[in-house]
């Protein structure tokens, strides 16, 4: 048995930090640095839904809990990062999630590996063509009872079912709608008829999720692992950025070298 591993589950935040379409840009400002005061202060202004990020309850439901009020232990536990690829506008269905190695169990965090958090970046091809959680998805995992769950794309719903297309305050980016029915001779929402239900479902029953899981994910893929991603303790938030983290015997890790990338790949 080898020694304890810690393996990064997070992408970088910093200054342009990719942003999902409707987000006011991340602002860093220096109040003090060295050469004017012999110390560096810094000054943030950000979206906590940014990078990999937890949602609250009462992010996507009127009355429901902020992040004060949600338990740690929501946050933290044993799970599985299961390897469901997927590619442009693919759903993660009930289907793939029961036949999904390893095994998950009630009470699992539960991590979904796409890859598609390879193209996490300023792009439209990261926020709005990426894969996404099904309804029937979100539904097996409330039936399963899972602890949490976390995507290694920009939401846990699919973008066609959020505001980047005809939802809610949407579409953002109209001309997504266009490259869709043009793909697949249908209107968008004939296919994606609701307003972020993997959101609602899951966070309406007590499922934590997060969003924009990436880092060094490769190297536990396919592995029963221990995770912790721990919000700040912000009262009445809506969400939290978080650094996710698997732990797991170097033993048992994937031979995948980790990754430092800066924002944007491919």
């Amino acid at each position: 048995m080898g020694k304890l591993k810690l393996v990064d589950l997070s992408h970088p935040f910093g200054d342009k930090a990719p942003l999902w379409p409707y987000f006011e840009d991340v602002k860093i400002e220096r109040v003090h640095y060295h050469a004017k005061s012999g110390v560096l202060s810094q000054k943030v202004t950000t979206v906590m839904h940014c990078t990999t990020h937890a949602d609250s309850p009462g992010h996507v439901i009127e009355g429901e809990a902020y992040t004060h009020e949600i338990p740690l232990e929501k946050y933290y536990g044993t799970g599985v990062v299961v390897d469901i690829p997927k590619g442009k506008w693919e759903e993660i269905t009930a289907e793939d999630l029961e036949n999904a190695t390893p095994k998950i169990q009630e009470g699992d965090i539960v991590i979904i590996h796409t890859g598609w958090h390879r193209h996490w970046g300023d792009s439209q091809k990261y926020f709005a063509h990426s894969p996404g959680l099904s309804r029937d998805g979100a539904e097996w995992l409330v039936k399963k009872k899972v602890k949490a769950v976390g995507v290694d794309q920009q939401a846990l719903d699919h973008p066609l079912n959020t505001a980047i297309a005809d939802h809610g305050p949407g579409p953002l980016l109209p001309s997504i709608l266009e490259e869709y029915k043009k793909e697949k001779g249908r209107e968008a929402k004939e296919d994606f008829p609701e307003w972020e239900p993997a959101h609602r479902l899951l966070l309406g029953n007590g499922i934590m999720g997060w969003e924009n899981v990436g880092g060094d994910i490769e190297q536990v893929v396919g592995k029963r692992v221990t995770i912790s991603g721990f919000p700040i303790r912000w009262y009445m938030g809506d969400g939290s950025i978080v650094r996710l983290v698997a732990f797991i015997d170097e033993d048992e890790i994937n031979n995948v070298p980790e990754r430092i990338y800066p924002y944007g790949t491919s």
